[in-house]
């Protein structure tokens, strides 16, 4: 059995792939700094508490476990909102990034999985696929398609075999309802539960597939030995397409309350349609029977009715004079405030 790393393993699908592999009788270290994460999602494996930008703290745990390959989950992922946040998302996903990936080379780790997103595609034509050129309407989409682009030269000119996958609104149980910046199924919920208004920028009409977690877990544990997949970028996620507001109607049927009220806040600067084409992953890696999201809601509803209610929670600080927020972000800067 293999000793895997898994970063942001304390996480929402880190925690799904932590538990997946251990059950696979393959041994897991989790680096998380808990920012968004739990130390009982970690589960049985040895949790180290702290950031993969600390670069003495990632060199000294890959000397010390020698890990035979890397699952690279931790990131930070509210892509509409990192235009102002400029620094700390290159610090912590290109420069964490690279932190791994040396230290990967220098214990001589045979793999390395680097969870991107189909943020790198921008707003180019649908459904998104691997053979289209790139071309990322923001900060957060620029730095995965860098850290795509350094672990394919890595490979060709140092040997580290690795893939990149790009994922779209995965959702499920333990997906942190806190943070109010991303995850749209998470933040409706929450609101529910909170008693307050679904809020929905502009007319809900932007168009995105939402994956339920397990669906893709299993792709990724896969990952390391499948020959085929090294060296590519490649899509994973649901094939059904839904604008926010047909899932702010769905999450409302799923928590029982089919009338609760939406508010619609000014229109957001993002892409307005952002769905893949999965078939070459599901060609490479094994095709998998998408969970209709009536059942994958269904489902985490009911987790979310039974945990509650939750506080908010952000760790950004904005790096821009506050004039310079969109109207939506001061929106968002409100709640937490009160909270």
């Amino acid at each position: 059995m293999a000793h895997y790393l898994v970063t942001g393993g304390a996480g929402f699908i880190g925690s799904y792939l932590v538990e997946s592999l251990m059950l696979r009788g393959h041994r897991v270290v989790v680096l998380d700094d808990l920012s968004g994460g739990t130390r009982e999602r970690a589960g049985e494996a040895e949790l180290v508490v702290g950031s993969v930008c600390d670069v003495a703290l990632v060199d000294e745990l890959f000397e010390r476990c020698r890990f035979d390959g890397v699952f690279h989950l931790a990131a930070f992922a509210a892509e509409g909102i990192s235009h102002v946040v400029k620094r700390f998302n290159y610090e912590t996903n290109v420069l964490g990034t690279v932190n791994l990936v040396n230290a990967a080379l220098n214990c001589g780790a045979g793999f390395f999985l680097f969870v991107s997103s189909v943020a790198v595609y921008g707003a180019g034509r649908t459904p998104m696929r691997e053979s289209d050129i790139p071309a990322p309407a923001d900060s957060y989409g620029i730095a995965k398609l860098t850290c795509e682009r350094e672990l394919e030269v890595t490979q060709r000119m140092q040997g580290l075999k690795s893939l990149s996958v790009r994922l779209h609104n995965v959702y499920g149980e333990w997906q942190s309802m806190r943070d109010p910046y991303r995850n749209a199924v998470a933040i409706f919920l929450n609101q529910i539960l909170r008693d307050e208004p679904i809020t929905v920028y502009g007319d809900g009409g932007q168009v995105r597939a939402f994956t339920y977690v397990q669906d893709i877990v299993d792709r990724l544990v896969a990952a390391p030995g499948i020959p085929e997949v090294w060296g590519r970028a490649l899509n994973l996620g649901a094939r059904r397409t839904y604008t926010v507001a047909e899932l702010a109607d769905a999450v409302r049927v799923a928590m029982g309350v089919p009338e609760h009220p939406i508010v619609n806040l000014p229109v957001r600067d993002e892409v307005r349609v952002a769905f893949t084409d999965s078939s070459l992953a599901r060609e490479l890696m094994g095709d998998w029977e998408d969970t209709p999201l009536e059942v994958g809601l269904g489902r985490t509803a009911a987790w979310a009715r039974e945990h509650g209610a939750q506080k908010l929670h952000s760790v950004l600080r904005h790096e821009v004079d506050e004039r310079l927020l969109p109207e939506w972000a001061r929106h968002v800067e409100n709640r937490l405030a009160s909270s």
